[in-house]
């Protein structure tokens, strides 16, 4: 099983918040990352690629097996910050 994801990553939660009540509002994902995620994924709108079992924290890992793709899934929280996870593929 491979996924691919792109994120958003914040240390804050309230923004984190914000941002995804904006994406569900119709912002743009892709957009959102680029302005305001920390990881250098950013400059690729939250695109962290394709990636198999074990190549993702554990927090991580299980909010993208939860999601399908094209969905965007809850703040989920690991040791990096706060992470807004759009599934953008599966591949079994």
């Amino acid at each position: 099983m491979e996924w691919r994801a792109s994120h958003i990553l914040v240390k804050d939660r309230t923004l984190a918040q914000d941002i995804l009540r904006r994406i569900k509002g119709g912002a743009s994902f892709e957009a959102l990352a680029r302005e305001f995620s920390t990881c250098p994924s950013k400059s690729s709108g939250g695109d962290l690629g394709w990636f198999g079992p074990g190549k993702m924290v554990a927090g991580f890992e299980a909010a993208v097996k939860r999601l399908s793709p094209g969905s965007i899934g809850d703040i989920t929280q690991t040791q990096f910050g706060y992470h807004i996870i759009k599934c953008t593929g599966r591949k079994d």
